[in-house]
């Protein structure tokens, strides 16, 4: 994840809605004609037994309520303080094939879509699902390691994403504005930790080779985009992983790869998520990528480290005129998970940092507070960030929590499961052997569970330090 020769910044600008407007209108009139043909084949029509479709919209959170989970909630309003969060709207991970029926008394996927059509009342509105269970899921880590082996491909498709789509196609369920966020990690991963780079895995590399991760991420793009009230948005990573000048480019190419893959087009692409389950502060407003100190700039700072970003919105912004020079639709969205990088309370900076170098200048005012921004797993002193919103800056569609607070990003130790989780010692609050974070310890909670299971202590953690404060 590191830098090459530098080029001219890529400079954000607003979304083409004047393009957008003519792309969506021929989108809207295929919808309502696709509506029509499953209504028939369903011995229905619109508006009868089943909600009228909604024609395809530009931003789907624009005017719309968003799902609230209500298992989620529960959790969330059982902690002390957290009835002030609990009716925020989350992602629903689908993260192994028995999710989408539910395991152990849980809701599966057609559960959380009748309740989202209680909640609707008949209103526009959004139901946001995480797609994640490629075949050698997440090669470079171990503590969100899948089901799938590197090779099961087939079962991927027809034994988790057709069954996924046939439900999402239901007539139903067609009123909803139902957002994906498809395969977190996976495409970023073939860019950074494959091909000889230091930070490459064996595993990595086998999942460039075999071609199943472009395979797989290709193939749910064309099924559920095929469904004419879905949304595609499809994983970009975060600025602290994507954000040097060699990751960038490479990245939003290797999208335009896995979007064209097995039948899918771009058409199947509404937009992309930045920051997912990750801790990235949206606005670093304590210095800027142009400021310099004695006459050095703050990309030679050991925090930005010759980055191109710092802070996740800036970075958002960039990546999705990249991706259209990549060869994306100019009126493609963005949206960032906002879940956990507030961080707030009493270590939150109040402005810059002594003038002294670079480096204490960067140091004494950025809000992310991380040991170095590699560290991904269950941070300490992080806490909510901004509340999800719908259209809150150029480009971008929403805010969005897509990762539940309070869910786990991996275990402390070791944990025997039946998920196919592993144990990575970047949730172990001792570690500090990573070369990829300069040997920085991993910065992580104590006595966390596995992956997506509830961690209390961490749910109270980003209460106490929310940005904007609670």
């Amino acid at each position: 994840m590191r830098r090459t020769a530098e080029q001219l910044p890529v400079q954000p600008h607003g979304r083409d809605r004047s393009r957008t407007a003519r792309h969506r209108g021929r989108a809207a009139a295929l919808a309502a004609c696709a509506a029509l043909v499953a209504a028939a084949a369903a011995g229905t029509s619109p508006g009868t037994a089943h909600a009228a479709p909604t024609a395809r919209v530009d931003n789907p959170y624009a005017g719309a309520g968003v799902y609230v989970n209500p298992e989620w909630s529960a959790k969330a309003a059982a902690e002390p303080g957290g009835g002030k969060v609990a009716g925020q709207p989350t992602g629903v991970w689908l993260e192994r094939i028995a999710s989408i029926n539910g395991t152990g008394g849980t809701m599966g996927l057609r559960g959380h879509l009748d309740t989202a059509l209680q909640q609707a009342a008949g209103k526009p509105f959004v139901v946001q699902l995480v797609i994640y269970n490629l075949p050698g899921r997440d090669c470079s880590a171990l503590a969100s390691n899948g089901e799938l082996g590197p090779t099961e491909i087939d079962a991927y498709k027809t034994r988790y994403i057709d069954p996924i789509a046939a439900i999402l196609a239901d007539p139903k369920y067609a009123s909803l504005r139902i957002v994906t966020t498809v395969e977190i990690d996976s495409l970023p991963n073939l860019v950074t930790n494959t091909g000889g780079r230091p930070t490459a895995t064996p595993q990595c590399d086998t999942m460039l080779a075999n071609g199943n991760y472009i395979k797989g991420v290709g193939y749910a793009l064309n099924k559920l985009g095929a469904v004419p009230n879905v949304y595609n948005y499809v994983d970009a990573g975060h600025h602290g992983w994507i954000g040097w000048d060699d990751n960038f480019g490479a990245s939003a190419r290797l999208l335009y790869q896995a979007a064209t893959a097995e039948g899918s087009t771009v058409d199947k692409v509404h937009g992309f998520i930045t920051n997912t389950a990750n801790y990235s502060a949206l606005k670093e407003e304590n210095f800027a990528i142009g400021d310099s100190v004695a006459g050095r700039p703050v990309r030679e700072s050991k925090w930005v480290d010759w980055n191109r970003y710092t802070d996740e919105l800036s970075f958002a912004q960039a990546f999705r005129e990249e991706a259209v020079r990549a060869g994306f639709r100019p009126d493609v969205g963005m949206l960032i998970d906002t879940s956990r990088n507030g961080w707030g309370g009493s270590a939150r900076p109040t402005g810059p940092g002594p003038r002294t170098n670079v480096d204490t200048y960067v140091e004494g005012g950025r809000y992310d507070r991380r040991l170095h921004v590699g560290n991904w797993c269950n941070q300490a002193g992080a806490g909510l960030g901004e509340r999800p919103k719908a259209a809150p800056a150029a480009g971008i569609d929403a805010y969005v929590w897509m990762k539940p607070p309070g869910e786990s990003d991996g275990s402390s130790t070791a944990i025997p499961n039946n998920e196919g989780k592993g144990f990575d010692r970047m949730c172990d609050p001792t570690y500090e052997g990573n070369p990829r974070n300069n040997y920085h310890r991993s910065g992580a909670l104590p006595d966390a569970p596995l992956s997506g299971h509830w961690f209390p202590a961490q749910f109270r953690e980003l209460l106490k330090n929310a940005h904007p404060a609670l």
